[in-house]
């Protein structure tokens, strides 16, 4: 095995510091509007309701589409675009979302937004993410408390540490972290891009931040010597080799997708190992009978709601902190313009530039 040290404590939180809100001088709050059902609001979301209708139920449908109709409505006047991640639920995955994709995806297409007001639709490191790209636009993200395991794992601190410890060695850090971690780091990566990130540096080894798993996986995949941390995404790190086996067990011809924050047990029984947008991608070109897609729950909807034809066999793990963003709370982020994400301008600029140096780099 190519890692040669695992290093660092276990999560740990994060204390959330006070924020300016200079949006609520550029913006006003506006009137919530109206949210009830009626046949109006049926036939102009009617073709928004056909995106999911085979995964959301129709007695459901009622209470999303006047949040849906309002949101849409709410961005034109905002002049907002909203991003979101692949572990959004359907009815915002398909019904307000203007970008969708993994973090690397919403990252690329942050830095090309040509909107005031970016309303992320994700955890907190990628809202963090959108205003270090877009230091003069306004960045909401519906619920402060959407957060990381990943990004609490690790702080500045423990980067400035590491470095001491191992001079000369280049870090890369994973997008699941704070601005003030991939301030002190050299280029970030997702798990997209984090074999051809750590290989684009000409190191024999690299300290890559902050996720085990991840690490384990690139370690598996080059010839650079990866020194590791003990952070772990509290989704990935719930599946278990064991139930995979036990779901091919139940039909040998499942196939069984995986992503690499998972453990390797996991990793080792997965036909597929991919990042979100690599998962969506494989189930589109295979169109397999029936799959495992060891992710969160919420990708198996929005690929079932678009490929009907293919059945998501469980197990898939709910991640509480994506969950926190609702249709309401989105409708009320827009309404209020809170909560509004801000970076230190000074991290900000250090942030910048490994990301920057990420987005930019070459396929």
């Amino acid at each position: 095995m190519p890692i040669i040290e695992t290093l660092g404590p276990q999560a740990r939180t994060a204390a959330t510091p006070a924020r300016p809100r200079p949006a609520l001088r550029r913006f006003r709050p506006l009137p919530m509007p109206a949210l009830d059902w009626n046949a109006e609001v049926e036939r102009e979301t009617a073709h928004l309701y056909e995106r999911v209708k085979n995964v959301v139920p129709s007695v459901e449908w009622p209470f999303f589409a006047p949040y849906v109709r309002a949101i849409n409505a709410l961005k034109k006047t905002r002049n907002a675009v909203i991003l979101a991640h692949n572990y959004q639920t359907p009815e915002i995955f398909h019904c307000v979302a203007d970008v969708v994709g993994d973090s690397l995806q919403l990252a690329r297409e942050a830095a090309k937004v040509d909107a005031d007001v970016i309303v992320q639709c994700g955890v907190h490191f990628m809202a963090e993410t959108a205003k270090i790209l877009n230091p003069d636009k306004v960045v909401l993200i519906p619920d402060l408390k959407a957060g990381c395991s990943l990004a609490e794992s690790i702080t500045a601190d423990d980067v400035r540490l590491l470095r001491e410890r191992f001079p000369g060695v280049p870090v890369v850090t994973y997008v699941n972290t704070s601005a003030e971690v991939k301030a002190e780091s050299d280029i970030c990566c997702t798990s997209a891009n984090a074999v051809q990130v750590v290989e684009s540096l000409g190191a024999e080894k690299v300290i890559f931040l902050p996720d085990q798993y991840l690490a384990s996986y690139v370690a598996s995949q080059t010839k650079v010597k990866i020194i590791a941390w003990k952070g772990a995404c509290e989704v990935h790190e719930r599946f278990t080799g064991d139930e995979l086996r036990r779901a091919r067990e139940g039909d040998p011809s499942v196939q069984i997708i995986a992503h690499p924050e998972c453990p390797p047990d996991v990793i080792a029984e997965a036909d597929y190992t991919g990042s979100t947008s690599g998962m969506i991608d494989w189930v589109r070109k295979n169109k397999p009978k029936r799959v495992v897609m060891v992710t969160e729950c919420s990708m198996a909807d929005n690929v079932s709601a678009e490929l009907p034809g293919v059945e998501f066999v469980r197990p898939c793990n709910l991640c509480p902190h994506m969950k926190r963003i609702t249709l309401p709370k989105i409708l009320d982020s827009l309404v209020t313009m809170q909560e509004e994400v801000w970076v230190d301008p000074a991290i900000a600029a250090k942030a910048r530039r490994a990301v920057e140096r990420m987005v930019n780099l070459k396929s």
